[in-house]
């Protein structure tokens, strides 16, 4: 077999990748070849600032040296056995995850799409045989603009076109309200409440543009499923592992998931998913978790992955964890994000033809385009970044999501921030 050129430049693989690959994501024409910490570099040798961290599974860094070690270590030793024995990793993993989060049991997946596919088929499982739902009549209530994967039963329930049109026929017992809208789903639990299993929710929406919940909505979405027998599932994929300056989302401003003097703030999910982060950007790990009640509903043979919990994974993901704890990230993120909003919020006040807005927590976080959707400003400024040595994606043609992994220190995030001024006033000054 020919093996790949070490000379090939971005223009040749970018070509490459054209004529070889399925087209299903429009990457900016950056091609990337190594990444450290808060930099990845591209073939030429140029550095970048990442502020997209890989959608947010990077948080540890690119290649933090304590997490690839966990994997080559382990590499050496096993790899993967299926579930049809045992390991010597998984048991161990399975404890340190459910006592690092709070819950009895543990379902290890490997995308957080699965993550979410596995989520769903608990909660109609548990709607069955433990609320006594009527066979094959239950629901699952979301909300919409959400982004929970692209898994044929996922996109059924999503109200983007381009993830959903012409993927039919469509997955049925979904139901949508609007998010951060406590009436809308007061509304959609009263109807025939005996029959709803769960409702699924992302803490934050991240993909729909960084959208962030009033204060209290989840607290109340959660009291409101309570009140219903209805399962609450916290999708953190995305906003899980330190991104938005909490441990979870879902544990408001405290840093730990309930087990510290703030736990008041912690809202509790019956069923929670994570992902991305987990393994810190170095192998695809998901986890489902759940108390017994809601976890035993499931037997041997009705639900696994031949890769799910295997021990590379299970090292991995003990270690990004542990980099996540003793490097405090999760306070570093809420401190940079304070910092990040005050200097987004100086631009959009200073260029409001340009910019409408920032919003986020934590490190996660976006500026609104002053454009439609439709518009290429979003994009156009990106590529500016990317001259400039930042790397940033829109979402949803007129918003820009700045993502930067939550090693950065104060002085590279002044220093982004000071790249994101200069491009926004060139922009200024064109318009």
């Amino acid at each position: 077999m020919q093996q790949p050129s070490t000379t090939l430049s971005s223009a040749d693989l970018i070509q490459l990748e054209d004529r070889y690959g399925a087209h299903n994501y429009h990457p900016l024409p950056v091609v990337l070849a190594k990444g450290r910490g808060v930099y990845v570099w591209d073939v030429e040798g140029k550095r970048y600032f990442d502020f997209l961290s890989a959608y947010s599974a990077v948080n540890q860094g690119h290649c933090h040296p304590r997490i690839v070690d966990a994997l080559v270590e382990q590499a050496r030793e096993l790899t993967l056995t299926s579930r049809a024995f045992y390991n010597d990793q998984l048991g161990r993993y399975e404890e340190y995850l459910t006592n690092y989060f709070g819950f009895d049991k543990v379902l290890p997946m490997n995308t957080g799409a699965e993550g979410v596919e596995t989520a769903i088929k608990i909660a109609r499982k548990w709607g069955y045989e433990k609320k006594g739902i009527p066979t094959n009549e239950a629901r699952v209530i979301v909300c919409g603009q959400n982004f929970h994967g692209r898994t044929t039963t996922i996109i059924s329930f999503s109200s983007d076109p381009d993830a959903k049109g012409n993927f039919g026929p469509y997955t049925p017992g979904f139901q949508a309200v609007p998010y951060n809208d406590l009436e809308a789903l007061k509304e959609a639990l009263a109807y025939e409440p005996e029959k709803i299993a769960a409702f699924l929710v992302e803490p934050i929406q991240g993909e729909a543009g960084v959208f962030v919940p009033d204060e209290g909505f989840i607290a109340a979405a959660a009291e409101m499923c309570r009140q219903h027998n209805v399962l609450f599932i916290a999708d953190e994929i995305q906003t899980g592992i330190g991104r938005t300056g909490a441990l979870l989302r879902i544990c408001g401003d405290c840093t730990c998931a309930g087990h510290c003097e703030q736990q008041e703030t912690y809202t509790r999910p019956d069923i929670l998913i994570l992902g991305k982060a987990i393994s810190g950007g170095v192998y695809p790990v998901s986890a489902v978790l759940a108390n017994n009640e809601v976890m035993d509903v499931i037997q041997p043979g009705q639900h696994g992955s031949t890769f799910g919990g295997n021990p590379l994974a299970c090292a991995v993901a003990r270690e990004a964890l542990e980099v996540i704890r003793d490097e405090k990230l999760t306070q570093n993120a809420r401190q940079l994000g304070i910092r990040f909003r005050e200097r987004m919020q100086h631009l959009v006040d200073q260029y409001p033809q340009i910019l409408t807005l920032v919003r986020g927590k934590g490190l996660l976080n976006a500026v609104v385009i002053n454009d439609s959707p439709d518009s290429k400003t979003a994009w156009n400024i990106c590529v500016k970044l990317a001259e400039h040595g930042l790397l940033a994606k829109p979402t949803h043609g007129n918003i820009i999501r700045f993502a930067p992994p939550l090693v950065m220190t104060e002085e590279q995030l002044e220093e982004c921030c000071d790249i994101i001024a200069t491009v926004i006033a060139s922009f200024a000054e064109a318009k």
